[in-house]
Parts: C-alpha cells; structure tokens; sequence
C-alpha cells in the first residue's frame, strides 16, 4: 500500500474512532477522577511527580491559559527540550490536541493508544474528553519527554487532566464561565481552579486579582506560591519589556530587552516564571526566542483583513475590546455565533463600541444559540446586525464578509464568540489562501 493511501485508511479510521467516541458516554461532560483514573493505572502511566518522571506543569484558569501554554512550549523548544502538549479543544483536526516538539502526532499513533485504552477499560465507560486525555497520557510516556505541559478542559479540580501531579500548576485567571458545572460564586470557582496545586509543588498565579479561595488553598497544601504582581511581575522598557521573578533555586532573577509578545503580556511572564520553575535548563535566548515565535490559534490571530478571536465570555470580551481600542481606527465588520449558556449580553456589550456593523451566524453544535436571538440582542443594544445565517456555513458567510471588504464599506473583520465560530471561519480563509496560490 502507498503512502499516501495508509494515510487515508488511518484518517478514516480516526474519524470512525471519533464518532465512536461522542456516543460512548452517557454524558458530554461528566466531571470526576475515579473512573479514568482506574483506567490509568491499569495503563500503568507515570501519575506521580517523581525525579524519574518528565517535568509536567498544567494550566488552568478562565481565560489566558492557552496561550500561557504556547508561551512555555515556545520557549522550551527554543531551549532544545523535548516537549509534549495537550490542548483542547480543536479546531479542524482532533490532532492537534496531542502534539510532540510543537507538532501534532500522527493518526496512527492516536489510534494505537485509543486501542490500549480501549483494551484497558473493559466495564469502565469514559467519556470523549477523558478517552482523549488519556490517549495524550500513553503517547507522552512513550515518548521521553523533557517536559509535559497540560492544559485543564474544565474547571480543575475534577478534570481529567488533574490525574497527573503538576511539578509546577498554573491558575491564570479566575472569571464566571460553565457556571452550571462550577458555580455561580468566583471563590468556588477559584477552589475548583486551584484543584491542580500539589502539596510542597510551585503554584503560579497569573493575575493580579484572584479570588482568595485559590491563595488559600495554596497556603495549605503548603505550596511555593507565586503571584504576578508579587512575587514575579512585567513591565515596559519603551520597545521592549522586563520581567523580574525567581529561578528554580529561589534566586531572584531579572530579564531586561524581552521582545513584545503576540500575546498577552501577563500570559508572557506567567509562562516564563512556569517554565523557570520547572528545573529544567532554558537560556535567556531561548525565552527571547520563544516570545517572540509564539502563536495561538484563534486567539488575536491575523490574516489579511481577518482578525479571529474564540472570546466567548465577558472577560476575554473585555480584553479583546481593548485591543481593537488600541488599533488604528477602522470600519469593523463582526462576526458572532455563541453558544446558548453563554452570557451573552455582558460579552457583546464591551465589542459594541469597537464594531460597526454584525453579521450573525449559526454553528454545528446542539449547544448553540439561535442567530436570531443574537441578533436582537445585539439590536436592543444598539448593534447594525446586516445579515443573519440560519445554517453553519463558514464558506457562506465568508463569501458575504468578502463582498462588503470588496466595496470598502469595511476594513476589517473580527470573528468571535466561540471556538466554533472561529473553526468555521479557519476552514474558509485556508481554503481561500489555497486558491491565492494557484498560480496559471
């Protein structure tokens, strides 16, 4: 068989694993340790910190742990270490969820692990998101990591990923989202958040203001608690930034002349007091160097006119809002579809003044909100809502947002709102970047 045709046969059999996957569980969500954590021993997979085992450092919070993530992984593949990363959710492909060295991992391999847990399970029913954890888990520990960086799919506490002891557990920001899984109240959503922190561990606390539950429970576990603002921090230097903190031996370290990241910054010195933590040797070239190569899907991410955001609450809403404030003036063109438990009028809201006219989309998921509730949301808030889409076609509305760039009403466009907002739209401007190169 041709290369090419193995790959096929393994793309379809991921994509049949998947679908599998999405009907096996009784729920979606089903938040708790105990039954994929037996499955993990039976696997045998490295669960303690031990001086044997891989550095791991996991990422938590509302907002910002993603890119915190990229932060790290960037600059520890700058400083030559062997890196794995697990992120969710995907975009276009379940691959890159699981990535070695800053690439996602084959279809085969994915499949050969879905097979032993499969095989390890039995009578245990697991659910997509812990089949898919567990699947990074088995690839990882076969593959001599330096270090394994994690990210929390929900809350922390009781996610799937907080089967693995965090040498290093960063909380970056502590906000109202998924209240129906973790509350109305910041204070227990910040417990549940600091839910990773180990007894003795590092603990990083990317923001200025946490609610006092997640410092609290680092004081008892007895963890080595630092805080942005406190005992690390960031600050300008006209073109470049610096950023003062500790090293993994509690000296106090300074590095002036850091290049502007394409990310936040808080993230920036949250994951360089992370990384610095972990023990493991990375220089201050390679922390230049991976500042300013890190990048994230979907979050502040440009191409051309395109600007793609997933801010799908008030907080990240907040911020996006203050970056477009921060751009040369433009006509701003928005393109939103939410998900129905979202707090949408405190989202809106902020990108209301940033934004001329809407164009309102629905997604491929049961959870999404009907368009034309958006739109008279955003009306009755004072919003231009121009056009609104009943079915999730990416290529539709793209081809719409396209047409108005063309006759200059607008110069840009913003897509927002959810990650499926923004994986409808990466489809489309890929596909037109295609047909950009084909040359006659």
């Amino acid at each position: 068989m041709k290369d090419t045709d193995t790959d096929r046969a393994s793309s379809t059999a991921l994509t049949v694993w998947l679908q599998r996957l999405e009907n096996l569980h009784s729920r979606e969500i089903d938040l708790g340790l105990e039954r994929v954590g037996q499955v993990a021993r039976r696997l045998q997979l490295p669960l303690q910190s031990s001086p044997e085992r891989s550095r791991t450092i996991t990422f938590a919070g509302t907002n910002g742990k993603g890119s915190t993530l990229a932060m790290t992984q960037a600059m520890a593949l700058a400083a030559g270490l062997k890196v794995g990363s697990y992120t969710s959710p995907h975009f276009l492909y379940f691959n890159e969820r699981i990535q070695i060295q800053g690439q996602p991992v084959t279809d085969a391999a994915i499949i050969t692990a879905f097979e032993k847990i499969e095989a390890a399970r039995a009578e245990i029913s697991l659910s997509y998101f812990e089949f898919a954890t567990l699947a990074a888990l088995v690839i990882f520990n076969q593959a001599d990591l330096d270090l394994w960086l994690l990210e929390v799919g929900l809350g922390g506490r009781l996610d799937a990923v907080n089967l693995v002891d965090a040498d290093v557990a960063v909380v970056t920001t502590v906000a109202l989202d998924h209240q129906e899984y973790l509350g109305d109240d910041l204070e227990g959503i910040g417990f549940e958040k600091a839910g990773i922190f180990r007894p003795g561990q590092a603990a990083v606390l990317g923001s200025r203001q946490l609610p006092a539950s997640v410092h609290q429970q680092a004081t008892a576990l007895g963890c080595s608690i630092y805080q942005l603002g406190r005992e690390f921090n960031q600050q300008d230097q006209q073109q470049t930034w610096c950023w003062q903190g500790s090293g993994y031996h509690g000296q106090a370290l300074e590095l002036p002349g850091l290049p502007w990241p394409q990310l936040p910054r808080d993230n920036a010195a949250t994951a360089v007091q992370a990384l610095l933590l972990s023990g493991l040797p990375v220089s201050e070239e390679a922390i230049k160097q991976g500042l300013s190569q890190a990048r994230v899907t979907g979050r502040m991410q440009r191409q051309g006119a395109w600007l793609l955001d997933v801010a799908h609450n008030p907080q990240a809403a907040d911020y996006l809002s203050q970056q477009l404030a921060q751009e040369k003036p433009c006509r701003r063109l928005a393109i939103v579809g939410m998900m129905a438990d979202k707090d949408q009028a405190a989202t809106l809201s902020p990108l209301l003044a940033q934004v001329d006219a809407w164009l309102v989309t629905a997604l491929p998921t049961p959870r999404a909100e009907q368009p034309e509730k958006l739109k008279t949301l955003l009306e009755s808030k004072g919003g231009r809502v121009l056009d609104v889409f009943t079915q999730a076609d990416g290529r539709q509305v793209f081809s719409r947002a396209q047409q108005l760039l063309g006759t200059g009403e607008f110069d840009q466009v913003v897509v927002l709102g959810s990650f499926f907002t923004v994986a409808l739209f990466l489809d489309a401007l890929q596909a037109d970047a295609r047909s950009s190169c084909v040359t006659v």
